[in-house]
């Protein structure tokens, strides 16, 4: 019990820092190196899954993947891009910090509701997965957009 409420504690505490992370990061201009590669440094979370305390069953992982896109689609709406003094920049949407509480408090009772019938290390690895598929998504569609402004700019 004191595993799951210490994990979820640390979780809230890095979304929090997230929020703050991500309103500043509008200031600067975006890169493609910045879009694609906090999915590629999460990713090596996945050494995880090397331990069996955190094995999840293929139903799980696709359980988790289908739950983390659909989240992704409230970032994707609230991340738009644009082309600003040559440089391409992270529009800052008054929604975006509203979202993120909100989906942290959603995955937050998830996480406390399924942790009553799995493990903990099953609960860690599921909403890891969540947690890539989110990320990976929407950095996939602000990639996209990227990539029309720059045709667009370069135009």
């Amino acid at each position: 019990m004191y595993l799951a409420i210490a994990t979820t504690a640390v979780f809230a505490f890095m979304a929090i820092v997230m929020i703050f992370v991500r309103m500043r990061a509008s200031r600067r201009p975006a890169s493609v190196k910045k879009i694609i590669l906090p999915p590629f440094f999460m990713s090596t979370g996945a050494l995880m899954f090397l331990f069996p305390m955190f094995r999840i069953s293929w139903l799980q992982v696709a359980e988790a993947l289908a739950v983390g896109i659909i989240f992704s689609i409230f970032l994707i709406k609230t991340s738009k891009l644009e082309l600003s003094d040559d440089n391409i920049y992270v529009k800052p949407s008054k929604m975006f910090p509203v979202i993120l509480v909100g989906l942290l408090i959603i995955r937050i009772t998830i996480k406390l509701i399924i942790g009553t019938s799995i493990s903990v290390g099953e609960t860690s690895g599921m909403f890891f997965l969540l947690a890539l598929g989110m990320i990976g998504t929407w950095r996939l569609a602000m990639l996209y957009q990227y990539v029309q402004l720059t045709k667009k700019q370069s135009a």
